[in-house]
């Protein structure tokens, strides 16, 4: 059974999860926007075969404090240092999808004290002053009506189960229903990640005022996995271009890109396993 951490930024909050031996070198795993550290339970019982594994929920998300007017890259970035200096106490391996991969990324330039690799899954790296950087990707039309109905179906005291059911439904990037595009778990881990969002998280996004701060003229000097959509999925948020950049401003970077692959990446039935043997191989690497 995982230990339950809570820890403080500040004024806000910050649920983390844990589990592996104490000894083990540590892993800090950070979700996307509207999502928390649940997306992350299918692969944490590999994980903590060789690693401290920790679930960090970002302010306004899963069990963690709300933090109005402050869910912007800083805070989020602020988040995850706090979890390194407080619940690992060290340098450790950072992995994220979408917005915890755009975190990782900025913590390993902003603070490299605290990270000794990256595990990257369609990561946010545009530059920061690309202002038109997501205005085509499918994401967004998603956001506006996640915007609008969470709210409504907190009020109206939807049950995990409900919305879980109501989930399978909608239609995927691929063009297929949820139900036949990703795992089980994924569906009810994003259903209960919707009821404990702070929907104002994506207010500084809808509004275009929250921007990447990825440095591609900085160098990045850890050890990198970096997992992309296929670029031809309408919802992909790594581009060719921003990938460009960041593997410029390293050698060390990998780069996988599997056939087809949408945002979801480690929630797809087609791509779970092979994102699962991806990263478990770059940790074993990084070990050794």
């Amino acid at each position: 059974m995982s230990e339950v951490l809570e820890i403080r930024n500040g004024e806000v909050p910050l649920h983390v999860e844990v589990d592996g031996d104490p000894g083990a070198p540590p892993l800090l795993l950070l979700h996307g926007i509207t999502s928390s550290g649940r997306t992350w339970e299918w692969f944490v019982p590999r994980l903590a075969e060789r690693h401290r594994v920790l679930r960090l929920d970002f302010r306004g998300h899963g069990r963690s404090g709300r933090a109005p007017g402050a869910y912007d890259v800083a805070g989020y970035v602020s988040d995850a240092a706090a979890a390194c200096e407080q619940a690992v106490g060290g340098p450790c391996v950072v992995m994220g999808h979408s917005l915890g991969g755009g975190t990782a990324v900025t913590l390993a330039q902003l603070h490299p004290e605290w990270v000794s690799a990256l595990v990257l899954e369609d990561p946010p790296i545009a530059p920061a002053d690309d202002h038109a950087a997501l205005d085509d990707n499918s994401l967004i039309e998603a956001f506006r009506l996640m915007r609008e109905m969470v709210p409504q179906m907190q009020a109206g005291g939807m049950t995990v189960d409900a919305l879980a059911g109501l989930l399978a439904g909608m239609p995927t990037a691929a063009g297929r229903s949820m139900a036949e595009s990703v795992h089980a778990d994924a569906i009810t881990a994003t259903a209960a990640s919707l009821l404990d969002l702070d929907a104002a998280v994506l207010d500084p996004l809808l509004e275009r005022s929250i921007r990447p701060v990825f440095d591609p003229h900085h160098p990045l000097d850890v050890p990198t996995l970096l997992i992309t959509a296929d670029p031809a999925s309408p919802d992909c948020v790594a581009r060719p271009a921003d990938v460009a950049r960041l593997t410029a401003a390293s050698t060390t970077v990998e780069v996988v890109t599997p056939p087809g692959a949408t945002h979801l990446i480690h929630d797809e039935l087609t791509h779970r396993d092979a994102f699962a043997a991806a990263v478990l191989a770059f940790l074993q690497r990084v070990r050794a």
